[in-house]
């Protein structure tokens, strides 16, 4: 029951690629572990798992760890793409773009030049 209430967090986690994941049932709490590859991707996990059971949720345990810790995400630009909706897209504010700007210095020469394809480190906040 426990684990078909977190449902959309075992498929995130899928989706995301966790390697080393496993969960377990016991009782009426679900323990899930794993690592994800990069800190955005575990506060994917946790976004979910909050969505799903609350802030403090008793009936789930994570033991999420990071990979990648040198960089918060990575990011392929899409068509439409400028600096500052990716970086209201990872921060949550427009502003911050400069920081993915500087994190990116060796491929862009201008922040209001982008171009579809580009692989663009998005720096820890």
């Amino acid at each position: 029951m426990v684990k078909a209430k977190y449902q959309s967090v075992l498929d995130l986690g899928e989706k995301l690629k966790i390697q080393n994941g496993d969960v377990k049932v016991e009782g009426n709490q679900l323990k899930v572990w794993g690592t994800a590859n990069t800190q955005y991707d575990k506060n994917l996990l946790w976004d979910e798992i909050k969505r799903v059971g609350g802030e403090n949720p008793s009936d789930i345990t994570a033991d999420i760890k990071v990979a990648d810790t040198t960089a918060y995400a990575y990011h392929t630009v899409e068509k439409g793409e400028s600096l500052s909706k990716i970086s209201k897209h990872y921060y949550g504010d427009p502003m911050k773009y400069n920081a993915i700007f500087e994190a990116n210095r060796d491929q862009l020469k201008n922040p209001d030049m982008i171009h579809p394809g580009q692989e663009l480190v998005i720096p820890n906040p």
